[in-house]
């Protein structure tokens, strides 16, 4: 398929690129807008116990939108509960919010709600709380948000005035997000191009990954902007999805020059040279961003939309990534021709330099040949060394904590995040935290009375109110709010001053689900700790399935690509043991706060999404990289005689034509992804610091010191499979190996007699062809 392909592109490369350049505006001024239909939640379970509460809080009592707090702050000295000035300007402020056709009722204050002073009032009484919630959702409120910020932030009277809460979060996340995609792409896109000026040695080869590079960008823009008519898709996929496609098409282009170099200097003609790197090189890119489709299809499983929107987008970009690779790579080498290698800047820094031309050199003479010789003759110590340190780096994921992400995943100097710490560290109680608990089939709102006085009893918690009464320390202290009751369904609100995320939120939260509700009715708690709560067991849920998906199907390819069930067995437990050391340092730095945290604020837990989405990211991407190595290693092997001296060779040979292009192609990766540890957002730049380590590690000590010692272990088991299976893979399997460009169809007798004798052949000794 690949070979008649690319006789179809060489046919007519011109009019390939020419409608690539009308599809590319095309798909330019699509996309250019998608960051404006694309959402910054997505984190919580929609089927959750926490999510229908939200659901039924919206529906029945219009109740249920997102927080926003306007916080006044006074000058020294002022009681703003009590001062006239302060009255004024906080009874205006609600005012003007009542008549927003956005704001949800009850908008809570100091000068209406005085016994709620604690939560609205600060220890020392010279800041105060207005605290309402918006409508429309995740998609429109974030914008109501930011509106309302602009017409109150600055001063009133000597009062300054400033917005946040959690609607304000996500509009400041969206901005956030937009500049630090800008920053990553003007990070990446020159450093890439620079790298590969030292990698290629022309300017012309060193640009056409980059142009891959960007096509894949464009075309990822439009793609996401389709998704998003259909879906909800998380902002963040702009982020990853740039990343990606930017890194698997400059990865994916690397691999395709390189090969096609190679075949040029055996002696081919540039059109035989074409073919034959899109049948060998080209069906590699091919595998392998099947592989890395299939592991970001996992997060599908989930139901978050946060992490099923970088399904649809992750495959979305694999597909873009490598089609601009399959297609436009060898229309632009036919149209380039001697070209490609124009404007090398080699020589006149040789010249300079008064260096010689670099003459070439049988492989078994090269550094990268070497390298893996000394680990073959050391393998069982390499193996054991390195194996021991990757799991002393790892241990620090053993303290794992997953939690929701709330304010601090922004700077300190954006606004909403710098008013939530002030109400941490100023007031009594924190209304952010404050649980609901809705009750469905409710007769009489006085059945509630006792529940709610065993909830109030609960270590920690200030208060609990009913429709009817507010209890504290179990005893009935004031009235309820009769307007929490809607026909059967009631809420009760607990006021705690425990901080929802932390282990103390969950063992409140945990005390409280523990006490029986009255009779027959229905009791959902919603609130931080509780939607906390519910995301992180969702997420455990669906891992096994997740995970299991991802290791059958890499075992599945792998052994379709190999032809063996030792390789992929092989491949899974280094991918595993390469991740739980990049994961280790995660939880060191992110969680721990290690070396300031790298810049962000550390809450003593990991937003539960992100680990799981660097897991299924960064495990596809390995399988990249061994998908290369593998393809040119059994290469080897099915042109040897099948000794053990055969495997090592070809082990050594593999490693030593793919080592320059697998090294090279990580650190245009992680230079890629190094841009994204430069985002604002907290979470983000996790992600960024922990696919670089996760790629690096990948490409390093994985695959030139870890690779080649367990493949010298194993000798020519790495290569066995049962019959059955071996016979499968003689009908099905697929591999870089074979020079014929497009294979004359074998007529049915020969083929008949050739599958009777390899029947009786011992199942480790290769095959040529």
């Amino acid at each position: 398929m690949l070979a008649k392909m690319t006789h179809l592109v060489l046919q007519a490369p011109r009019k390939v690129l020419a409608g690539a350049v009308l599809l590319l505006v095309v798909a330019g001024v699509f996309g250019a807008t998608a960051a404006g239909h694309l959402l910054a939640g997505g984190y919580s379970d929609p089927d959750s116990a926490s999510t229908r509460a939200d659901l039924i809080l919206d529906e029945t009592f219009d109740r249920g939108g997102m927080q926003v707090v306007v916080k006044l702050d006074g000058p020294a000295g002022m009681d703003m509960a009590t001062d006239p000035v302060a009255r004024e300007v906080g009874t205006g402020i609600v005012a003007e919010l009542a008549a927003n056709e956005h704001v949800q009722e009850p908008i809570l204050s100091v000068w209406d709600n005085p016994t709620m002073a604690p939560g609205l009032v600060s220890e020392d009484s010279s800041s105060a709380l207005v605290v309402f919630r918006l409508d429309g959702g995740e998609e429109n409120a974030p914008g109501y948000a930011a509106e309302i910020d602009e017409q109150f932030s600055g001063e009133r009277d000597g009062i300054t005035v400033r917005v946040g809460g959690q609607a304000l979060v996500f509009s400041q996340v969206n901005e956030q997000t937009a500049r630090d995609l800008a920053i990553a792409e003007g990070i990446a896109i020159p450093i890439s191009f620079l790298f590969l000026i030292v990698v290629f040695g022309g300017l012309v080869a060193a640009a056409l990954p980059v142009v891959i590079g960007i096509v894949a960008i464009i075309g990822t823009f439009a793609l996401l902007r389709l998704i998003a008519a259909f879906t909800d898709v998380s902002i963040f996929a702009l982020n990853l999805t740039t990343a990606l496609g930017l890194a698997l098409a400059i990865d994916y282009t690397l691999l395709l020059v390189t090969r096609y170099r190679e075949e040029l200097a055996r002696g081919a003609e540039r059109s035989t040279a074409i073919v034959t790197t899109m049948v060998t090189a080209g069906r590699t890119v091919a595998f392998s961003a099947v592989t890395v489709a299939l592991s970001l299809a996992a997060l599908a499983i989930f139901p978050m939309y946060f992490l099923r929107s970088f399904a649809f987008a992750g495959v979305g970009v694999v597909l873009v990534a490598s089609l601009a690779a399959l297609i436009l790579t060898p229309a632009l080498l036919a149209v380039l021709g001697p070209r490609i290698d124009a404007l090398d800047v080699r020589r006149p820094v040789r010249r300079l330099l008064r260096r010689p031309a670099p003459s070439p050199r049988p492989i078994e003479e090269t550094r990268w040949y070497r390298l893996v010789q000394f680990v073959l003759r050391h393998a069982l110590p390499v193996a054991l060394v390195v194996t021991a340190v990757l799991l002393v780096l790892g241990a620090p994921f053993l303290g794992i904590r997953f939690g929701f992400p709330d304010d601090r995943v922004l700077p300190e100097s954006a606004s909403s995040h710098a008013i939530q710490q002030e109400i941490r560290a100023d007031f009594e109680q924190d209304m952010a935290s404050t649980a609901a608990v809705v009750v469905t089939g409710v007769d009489d709102p006085s059945m509630l009375d006792d529940y709610a006085s065993r909830l109030s009893a609960v270590a920690d918690v200030d208060s609990v109110t009913t429709p009817a009464t507010t209890f504290v320390d179990g005893r009935a202290v004031a009235s309820g709010v009769p307007a929490d009751l809607r026909g059967d369904t009631a809420i009760i609100t607990v006021s705690s001053g425990v901080e929802p995320m932390h282990e103390d939120g969950q063992r409140q939260l945990e005390s409280m689900r523990a006490i029986a509700p009255p009779g027959d009715v229905e009791v959902l708690f919603t609130g931080p700790a509780a939607t906390n709560s519910d995301t992180v067991d969702s997420i455990y849920a669906h891992l096994p399935w997740v995970f299991g998906s991802i290791a059958v199907a890499t075992f599945v390819l792998l052994f379709l690509f190999t032809g063996s069930v030792v390789l992929p067995l092989k491949a899974l437990v280094l991918n595993i043991l390469s991740l739980s050391a990049t994961f280790g340092a995660m939880v060191w730095f992110f969680q721990d706060g290690h070396l300031d945290g790298l810049g962000a604020t550390a809450t003593g837990y990991l937003v539960a999404t992100m680990p799981v989405l660097m897991f299924c990211i960064a495990f596809g991407l390995s399988m990249d990289y061994e998908v290369f190595l593998l393809g040119r290693i059994r290469e080897e092997w099915l042109s040897s005689d099948g000794t053990r001296a055969a495997s090592d060779h070809a082990v050594a040979v593999g490693i030593a034509r793919t080592g320059r292009v697998v090294t090279a192609a990580a650190l245009l990766m992680s230079i890629v992804f190094a841009g994204i540890a430069a985002s604002g957002v907290s979470f983000m730049r996790m992600f960024g610091v922990g696919l670089t380590l996760a790629v690096l590690m990948d490409a390093t000590v994985i695959r030139m010191l870890l690779v080649p010692a367990f493949m010298r272990l194993a000798g020519r088991a790495n290569w066995w499979a049962p019959g059955p299976l071996r016979r499968l893979h003689d009908r099905v399997g697929l591999s870089e190996g074979g020079q014929a460009p497009v294979p004359a169809a074998p007529d049915r007798r020969s083929t008949q007699e050739h599958s009777a004798q390899h029947s009786e052949e011992d199942p480790l000794t290769p095959r040529v062809g």
